[in-house]
């Protein structure tokens, strides 16, 4: 019996940093990750548990009444697909009831990051192609944006499927594709087509921009995370200048001016309906993609409409800048609503489309390309993406806080109502 509880610990100890490795890498916040796994080792009857969570590592503490155990756990090697991000939820949600053992749960979670994608990586390439037709639709809905969009979406799909199990040609990649994408608008401009570079920069490469990041960043420092904060907001700035190099470096091949990377799109035909038939098709390919759950995509579509009429009608009413505060305000309770009333996908599964929507990682990206040919106006501009951000982020703040308030309201509420119709019903009985 004494050899057996130093052995269970150590293997509840393995579980719970593997699922705090995981956790991260679903893009969760710190704080968020330190909370649940507390709750994992309290239900396996752990209650002297000390957990400390960073971006990049872990250190988790076990007294099993006897022994005191420690570990230190490097952080995540990826990102996840959206179905491992469910299944990762799942696990997490049973091991805080302790409905599995821990060894179960260990070996559940190497099952799920071992799955592959559920479409293949045909499915993931013409996703990409999709979504990159999406952003297009949205941002500048011209029939030549679209069109080079789902070139080049195909392109950097297609760079991105040769490198997905190469981690060293993965680093440089972003570089490598945003070089690529500018070379060939570039040389489409020169040619005399009707492409605006402004807009067609971004959407083949909207699955690089740092958007999350930086409004997780935000988040994290309004906790007071300062240490997980800080090193995510760095991280996404830093992704964004290797991004605008790349630009850069692909106009430089073109024989392009950096002033050459924006110029005004006025003169393009627009077509109306196409913004909002963007949504739908974006949703589509993230699903292709990212190998979104069963049954997810209505979802998904849902919570992506819901937040983008959000944002559209406050930024009609009171300007662009606070926006994306509306925007998430009603995404985040709606993805919560569906996955704990309406029995459907976690949270982050539904609402990580809508960050990739409304977070201004695109005007990120081109506010720090305006800097290379405007200074004043890039740094300008990279002042409104400050102000953007931290209006996404107050919004994901206080949407999830009013989701809770009015949950537990509900069922407050439910309970009273409850009580009461039993005290009636007993009164009635003879």
């Amino acid at each position: 019996m004494t050899t057996a509880e130093p052995t269970d610990t150590g293997v509840l100890l393995e579980f719970m940093f593997r699922l705090g490795q995981a956790y991260l890498a679903c893009g969760e916040q710190t704080a968020e990750v330190e909370l649940l796994l507390r709750r994992v080792a309290l239900a396996y009857g752990m209650g002297r548990t000390r957990v400390v969570v960073l971006p990049t590592a872990l250190f988790i503490t076990l007294h099993d009444g006897s022994s005191e155990r420690v570990t230190l756990a490097e952080g995540p090697a990826q990102s996840l697909r959206l179905d491992q991000i469910a299944e990762v939820y799942r696990l997490g949600d049973a091991a805080q009831r302790a409905t599995v053992t821990p060894r179960e749960g260990l070996d559940r979670l190497i099952e799920i990051l071992r799955t592959s994608a559920r479409f293949g990586r045909l499915g993931s390439l013409v996703g990409h192609t999709i979504l990159a037709i999406g952003v297009a639709m949205v941002l500048m809905p011209t029939l030549a944006n679209i069109a080079a969009a789902a070139i080049l979406g195909f392109i950097v799909g297609l760079l991105k499927m040769l490198v997905q199990e190469r981690t060293l040609f993965a680093v440089p990649m972003p570089v490598v594709a945003a070089t690529v994408v500018s070379a060939a608008v570039f040389y489409a401009a020169n040619s005399g087509l009707p492409v605006d570079p402004l807009h067609m920069l971004v959407p083949p490469l909207v699955t690089f921009l740092p958007g999350g990041m930086l409004t997780l960043g935000m988040v994290e420092l309004a906790y007071g995370d300062m240490v997980s904060g800080s090193s995510r907001l760095i991280t996404g700035f830093v992704q964004l200048v290797l991004l605008t190099f790349g630009l850069a470096a692909g106009a430089a091949l073109m024989g392009a001016h950096p002033e050459n990377l924006v110029y005004a799109s006025s003169q393009f035909v627009k077509v109306p309906w196409a913004a909002w038939a963007g949504v739908p098709v974006f949703c589509l390919g993230v699903f292709l993609h990212f190998s979104a759950p069963r049954n997810s995509l209505p979802w998904i579509l849902l919570v992506a409409l819901a937040a983008i009429a959000a944002q559209r009608a406050a930024a009609a009413l009171f300007g662009a800048e606070i926006s994306g505060f509306f925007g998430m305000i009603v995404a985040m309770p709606a993805s919560y609503l569906i996955h704990q009333r309406f029995n459907g996908p976690p949270s982050s599964v539904t609402s990580l489309p809508s960050f990739w929507l409304v977070v201004p990682g695109s005007l990120g990206l081109l506010s720090v390309t305006r800097m290379l040919s405007d200074r004043a106006a890039g740094i300008e501009g990279l002042i409104t993406v400050v102000f953007v951000i931290t209006s996404v982020a107050l919004g994901t703040l206080v949407g999830a806080s009013i989701y809770r308030f009015l949950s537990e309201r509900f069922n407050w509420f439910g309970a009273r109502i409850r009580r009461v119709h039993s005290y009636l019903r007993g009164r009635r009985e003879p």
